[in-house]
Formats: structure tokens, sequence, C-alpha cells
């Protein structure tokens, strides 16, 4: 599993937008066989910044499988409008540092 990271700085006349853009794309992730799971989440501290947070089976499989599939043009389609709105998105593997439930 890997978990990809996309920070977000919405202007707070488009976070409603943005939430219901992802509320909409997240019927594709959902559908993924690739997706283990995700959170969308907002910042009390700085209400400009949003973290997206989701687990991939692998990166190659995120790339060429979730991004190659029927659903990511419908994906993209939704949050498209937010792309310049990334301040990071990355992979991320897992370390040892863990609280397990």
């Amino acid at each position: 599993m890997v978990v990809e990271y996309i920070r977000y700085t919405i202007s707070q006349d488009k976070q409603q937008g943005f939430v219901e853009a992802y509320k909409q794309a997240s019927v594709q992730l959902d559908d993924s066989e690739y997706c283990l799971g995700y959170e969308l989440t907002h910042c009390e501290e700085n209400p400009e910044s949003f973290i997206l947070r989701i687990e991939w089976t692998s990166t190659e499989e995120h790339l060429n499988g979730f991004r190659k599939s029927a659903d990511f043009p419908t994906f993209l389609g939704h949050i498209k409008p937010y792309f310049d709105d990334i301040a990071e998105m990355n992979h991320y593997q897992l370390t040892e540092v863990m609280k397990k439930k």
C-alpha cells in the first residue's frame, strides 16, 4: 500500500464547490479496485488548507491502473477546476512508526 497526499490551498469562496466536487469524484474512487480508502480534511488553524489522503494498492497501480481506467476522465472532470490550487501531490510509503488500532 502507498498513501498519496494532495495538499490544497482553497480560498473561502471556492470551498463549498471544492468539497462538493470531491463528494462527486468519490464515486469513482469507491468504484476503483486500486483505491483502498480516502479522506478529505480541512485545517482548523489555516482555513484555506485542505489535505486529501488516498490509500492506493501501489503507486504503479494508481498511475497505470486508475489513471488509465474508464473512471478516471469522470473523476478528473470533477476536480480539474482545482488543479491550480494544489500545493503538493506526492506518494508516500508507510514507515514502521504508527499506532495500530
